[in-house]
């Protein structure tokens, strides 16, 4: 009786489909959807935020203009909100008042205009870049959120001089700050933006103090 000889043994080739590629491939595809998640955003972000000074023969050092960059983009980002706010209230309010108070707003987004372009020069003047978009501005700003459901002139005057008013006493703290920085312009730039902010702030109130 003939006894069989054994079958040989195959080993068997991986196919395309399990290839030893395929798992690399999968990490691969995981870290390009990471980049995406609001993790990595934030990352990002955070990165995007760093003090970014150009060379300047301005004797503040650049540790300090740093600082100020900072600080006064804040003030920045509070500003153009603050000017968004006031178009807002011009261009919805209504009553009896409304011509008066349309003309007074407008007036007021105009004066604020002009501080925010003092505070973003400033800002470039000491080796920064001034950071003014609305993205920013909204993703800063310490403005409480503008009411959009009112319409009477009363409460727009109240949201508008809530505004004013914290727009205020930030300039006036910003003042402090940058004297602490050693940086009497900055200081003296605020004062004269605080200044503003409580002239118009009384020309608001105005409006509503005789009935209280």
């Amino acid at each position: 009786m003939i006894t069989p000889s054994p079958l040989p043994v195959r080993t068997a080739t991986p196919s395309p489909r399990t290839s030893p590629a395929t798992p690399v491939e999968a990490p691969l595809r995981d870290s390009k959807s990471a980049k995406a998640t609001p993790a990595a955003k934030h990352v990002a972000s955070k990165a995007d935020s760093a003090p970014r000074m150009y060379a300047t023969e301005n004797d503040l050092s650049e540790k300090r203009r740093a600082e100020l960059n900072l600080l006064l983009n804040q003030r920045l980002a509070d500003a153009v909100d603050l000017q968004m706010q006031l178009k807002q209230a011009h261009w919805n309010v209504k009553g009896p008042s409304f011509i008066a108070l349309h003309e007074l707003f407008d007036q007021v987004a105009e004066a604020v205009e002009s501080y925010v372009d003092m505070i973003a020069e400033r800002i470039v003047q000491l080796g920064g870049v001034a950071e003014g978009t609305i993205r920013m501005a909204a993703g800063r700003t310490r403005l409480e959120e503008y009411p959009l459901a009112i319409g009477d002139g009363l409460a727009h005057v109240e949201a508008v001089a809530r505004a004013l008013s914290t727009f205020g006493r930030e300039a006036r703290a910003t003042i402090l700050q940058a004297g602490e920085l050693d940086d009497a312009d900055t200081a003296d730039l605020c004062t004269e933006v605080s200044r503003g902010i409580d002239k118009w702030l009384w020309f608001v109130e105005a409006h509503s103090q005789a009935s209280k």
